[in-house]
């Protein structure tokens, strides 16, 4: 084996220090310039070869394997949610504090800690692993997964399995639902408050937009492992906002928490002819569209790209003998026994790697899902540290399994 130069020893305490320090830098989506910059540095530091960042931001590097097992990625990503006001923190959000056995702040468990820590696992490996480990950090995963999208189309690294570094709390996670926004508008005719015989008020038509939102939410699916879909109208617009106006405008939004077979197509569907049904036929001087909804994102290297609201959901069979050689690889923290096999709360990137590109992926992190996206965002040190160490076990078990069978 080659000697690789590097300038950073890749361990615990290392990884736990550039995680505060990624936890100092914001990043929010579209906004991920700087922790990228400063995770290339600490890649660099830390001897990766093969290093590059694409067209949308994304930031890769592969450490070596000593033998010829299929290559497997580590991902986490940069951006994270806003933070809120910081007068409702205990800690300061972007101070990367340890303190009371826990590091705390905005991306202490999602994702800057674990991905500090796959970054530091990864290095650690070198001339322990058969095959090539290859760490890619993604952007805009927190609104709708872009990067990985992109990563995945544009096959610059081709990895057999994925590693997710999303919270699990020592579990093996192996897929999720999904997630679809979408948009019923219904159009009519504005007029002065004064003057409703002139106007086609849109507002006329909720109580059937929303009886036909009823009809969809009582027929959904419902998988052994995933749980039930649901659907939610999570907010109400109208256009224009003034209130001695008549608005010509209504736009309902719904959050789909969809399972991994839905297809975009037949869901609009669905809700169009509900709320047609509910509406009846007089809609004259009316128009009812629904769609998936769409934005326009930007990455912090300048490229856009219009995208509609899709996260796709994605499912491993927990008999998956991948799934069992990782549960076993990884066991449970003081106890005996393989790990436990469930599924997130939440979406991640999995749903690219596996529900659209057929790429076997786990999740495996310390951290609990109950902590992210709050103000009381803490990782756990010691939950951290073992994690860490369970690492190399998880990718060796993994590797061989992939040596060994044909993974479906």
């Amino acid at each position: 084996m080659n000697k690789v130069k590097t300038s950073v020893e890749p361990n615990f305490e290392n990884a736990l220090s550039f995680a505060s320090d990624l936890i100092r830098i914001p990043s929010l989506s579209g906004k991920e310039r700087e922790v990228a910059k400063r995770l290339w540095d600490e890649m660099e530091a830390l001897g990766f070869e093969q290093m590059k960042v694409d067209e949308v931001g994304n930031v890769m590097g592969v450490i070596p394997g000593e033998g010829q097992a299929p290559p497997i990625m580590f991902n986490c990503h940069l951006d994270v949610v806003a933070e809120g006001d910081h007068s409702e923190w205990d800690y300061a959000p972007l101070g990367g504090d340890i303190s009371g056995g826990f590091l705390h702040g905005r991306g202490s468990m999602d994702i800057k800690g674990p991905l500090a820590l796959q970054t530091h696992v990864a290095a650690s490996m070198r001339g322990q692993s058969r095959g090539d480990l290859i760490v890619a950090h993604t952007v805009f995963e927190e609104c709708g997964g872009w990067g990985m999208e992109h990563l995945m189309e544009s096959k610059i690294i081709e990895p057999a399995l994925v590693i997710i570094g999303e919270a699990t709390n020592g579990d093996i996670c192996i897929g999720h639902r999904g997630r679809a926004e979408i948009e019923i508008t219904v159009t009519g005719l504005a007029s002065h408050a004064s003057a409703p015989e002139r106007a086609r008020n849109p507002i006329d038509l909720l109580p059937g937009v929303v009886a036909g939102i009823e009809d969809v939410k009582g027929n959904q699916e419902i998988d052994p492992v995933l749980g039930v879909s649901t659907v939610v109208a999570t907010s109400l617009e109208v256009l224009p906002e003034s209130r001695n106006v008549i608005p010509d405008r209504m736009t309902v939004v719904l959050d789909w928490r969809i399972l991994p077979q839905m297809d975009q197509e037949q869901m609009v569907r669905q809700v169009l002819d509900a709320i047609t049904r509910q509406v009846g036929c007089d809609l004259d001087g009316f128009d009812i569209k629904v769609a998936t909804a769409i934005e326009t994102q930007t990455s912090y290297t300048g490229v856009k790209r219009e995208r509609d609201s899709f996260t796709p959901g994605f499912l491993m069979n927990p008999r998956d003998p991948l799934v069992r050689a990782a549960a076993s690889a990884v066991g449970k923290r003081g106890k005996e026994g393989p790990a436990d096999i469930r599924p997130w709360a939440f979406a991640t990137d999995g749903g690219w790697t596996r529900g659209v590109f057929g790429i076997p992926t786990l999740g495996f992190a310390a951290g609990e899902e109950s902590f992210a996206h709050t103000n009381t965002e803490r990782l756990q040190i010691e939950d951290a540290r073992w994690s860490f160490n369970r690492h190399p076990d998880l990718v060796l078990a993994v590797q061989d399994q992939l040596s060994s069978s044909n993974i479906d």
